[in-house]
């Protein structure tokens, strides 16, 4: 016999025999032309095309794995953990746009806008609802406080007010919102 026996093996690789036998259905393992197994190459190919991670729990967790010099096994937990990391934060954010504390980037801006051009179009038509009742009532202050009577064109009134909201809403306009 040019190699090991199952159990032999078991010993060797410090797995169970159920786990060499695994090994052996999914091809795992060596073996020499009288079907014993070829400890060496067996080793090595166990190595190459087994999971780290699947390693790692059949050997009893990191304290179990010899540390090696080629820093698979670091990048590869690495990866695994920018993965789990990476789940958990898409499941915080499912849960907060479930509950409503998340709201889409785009349509927020989409709305401040909205609203702020409703708001800009109300100013903008301001004066003309109000000239004529503005006119009105300066008029009446004016005619009580001299005691003379007074006419104050509601036309003249409706222009001055445009031109100051005007004024006001350029002045609004560079303003900016940030949704950071």
């Amino acid at each position: 016999m040019d190699g090991m026996s199952e159990r032999e093996y078991s010993s060797h690789s410090g797995l169970s025999r159920g786990a060499i036998q695994n090994a052996k259905r999914g091809g795992r393992l060596v073996f020499h032309a009288d079907g014993s197994i070829n400890a060496a190459a067996s080793d090595v190919r166990r190595a190459d095309t087994t999971d780290p991670d699947q390693q790692r729990r059949s050997l009893g967790g990191d304290a179990a794995l010899p540390p090696s010099g080629s820093g698979g096994t670091d990048s590869y937990l690495k990866a695994r953990t920018a993965l789990t990391v990476y789940q958990a934060q898409e499941r915080q954010l499912a849960i907060q746009k479930k509950k409503g504390t998340l709201v889409d980037r785009a349509r927020a801006e989409a709305l401040v806008f909205r609203l702020a051009r409703q708001e800009r179009d109300v100013w903008i038509t301001w004066p003309a609802r109000v000239a004529a009742l503005m006119a009105a009532q300066v008029a009446a202050e004016v005619e009580k406080a001299s005691g003379t009577p007074a006419t104050i064109e509601a036309g003249i009134m409706q222009r001055v007010l445009e031109r100051h909201v005007r004024e006001q809403l350029e002045g609004l306009a560079d303003l900016r919102v940030s949704l950071v």
